[in-house]
């Protein structure tokens, strides 16, 4: 008899298939065994997909926070006394010109040059970057450092001017806010004699903790003014930093930026600093989701093995269906149904039991902290990154896609081979 696909009966029946007793000729312990397992493997794609995520999302949020979005620099050129540099001489009207630009929060000239610090018989080799104050305080990963110690209060005032340093400098020469230490640069005073070293003392007034390592045991904040007498660079920058509303659309802004600035601009990106590290992230986030699907796949399986042995077991049912009309379509479905309805209930439960798993990811680390003994306040300080999960709607979607997916697959042979068997064979010995 023709019936309309899916119809209320088909559901009935496949119901009925689902909760049937092992002793009433169903698969029901099959059916719980494959449910759990699509259920724990969806959980560890959404989960594992939202780890990750978040491990991304911390990472730039860490570049971002201590790093220019957008260095606006020079193109090499020839000095009216025959010199090859980058010196920004305009730096000031260009760096005007770039904020005007929309989309633009700030843009920072900067004085950058490597020097040792020292202090008493400790040595490290440092960048010193040269800023002004107000500039200084509009970074978040400096001057936001929830671990930070001292303040930029007395940043470039006073005689000997107030400096910041990394945590990792200051561990690396034992330093702390008071203290003295000393700049010392190879390119230093130019006398009748030629250039001697420089060697300039500065006080400790700040020492922040950006969660960097390369940052936090490397960097210097010298106040603008102060790097450009340093570093013998009066008058001039050697970059604009510039610092976006929108960092992630980058790429976008930068035919602005190099407009404004000039036409001997060149630009280099936070995606161009940190873009190799991404693209290994992205590839491992690949690999990863490659391996979980397979673990989805095994468990879609196990309703493949379910619907074959409720197939095999419901043989007279399936001939009794066929000899009062039923057609091979509506078996067909009703099988589809019974799998489907597995892969449906595990997916929504994985997803489920991952969003919980996501949301409450700083309780599980404290449980595994308890269980396990580690610290991890030490080793974050150290400089390793325990992020929070992420959930993304786009890793969802592929964790719910795929799942159901795999699931309605597999689901098509056992139910071909009900709709397909013979009502003569299924019933001849009955």
């Amino acid at each position: 008899m023709k019936t309309a696909p899916f119809a209320p009966f088909e559901w009935m029946i496949a119901w009925r298939y689902l909760r049937a007793r092992r002793a009433e000729g169903g698969v029901s312990t099959m059916t719980w065994i494959s449910l759990i397992g699509v259920t724990l493997a969806v959980f560890a794609l959404v989960a594992t997909l939202a780890v990750r995520a978040g491990f991304r999302a911390e990472f730039v949020d860490t570049v971002l926070g201590t790093d220019a979005h957008v260095t606006v620099y020079s193109q090499l050129y020839v000095t009216e006394t025959g010199q090859t540099t980058r010196a920004l001489t305009d730096y000031a009207e260009m760096a005007e010109r770039v904020s005007a630009v929309g989309g633009v929060l700030r843009a920072a000239p900067l004085v950058k040059g490597q020097v040792l610090a020292n202090l008493r018989a400790s040595n490290a080799g440092v960048e010193v970057f040269g800023i002004t104050k107000p500039d200084l305080l509009e970074i978040p990963g400096i001057a936001g450092s929830s671990q930070s110690l001292g303040s930029l209060e007395s940043f470039g005032t006073g005689p000997g001017q107030g400096i910041a340093i990394g945590s990792g400098v200051a561990r690396e020469i034992a330093a702390s806010v008071g203290d003295k230490i000393k700049l010392i640069s190879p390119n230093g005073v130019r006398t009748a004699f030629g250039t001697s070293p420089r060697v300039n003392a500065y006080e400790v007034a700040y020492i922040f903790h950006s969660g960097r390592f390369l940052v936090d045991k490397t960097r210097v904040f010298l106040p603008f003014d102060e790097a450009q007498a340093y570093f013998n660079k009066e008058g001039v920058a050697d970059e604009i930093q510039v610092m976006l509303a929108e960092p992630e659309a980058v790429d976008a802004a930068i035919p602005a930026l190099l407009e404004a600035a000039g036409e001997r601009a060149l630009v280099w990106t936070w995606r161009d600093s940190a873009g190799a590290f991404l693209r290994a992230l992205q590839m491992q986030d690949n690999a990863l989701f490659i391996l979980l699907a397979i673990l989805v796949m095994i468990a879609t399986m196990n309703i493949v093995s379910g619907l074959i042995m409720l197939v095999k077991n419901k043989g007279r049912d399936i001939g009794i269906l066929r000899t009062v009309g039923l057609t091979e379509g509506a078996i067909l479905r009703v099988f589809l149904i019974v799998g489907a309805s597995i892969g449906v209930v595990g997916t929504a439960l994985g997803v489920g039991i991952g969003v919980l798993f996501a949301l409450n990811i700083e309780s599980i680390y404290q449980v595994v902290d308890l269980v396990t003994g580690q610290q991890r306040q030490s080793l974050e300080r150290d400089g390793y990154i325990f992020p929070p999960a992420l959930l993304l709607w786009s890793d969802l979607a592929r964790a719910v896609g795929l799942s159901l997916g795999l699931s309605f697959v597999v689901t098509i042979f056992p139910a071909r081979r009900a709709a397909r068997m013979n009502p003569v064979e299924a019933l001849r010995y009955e």
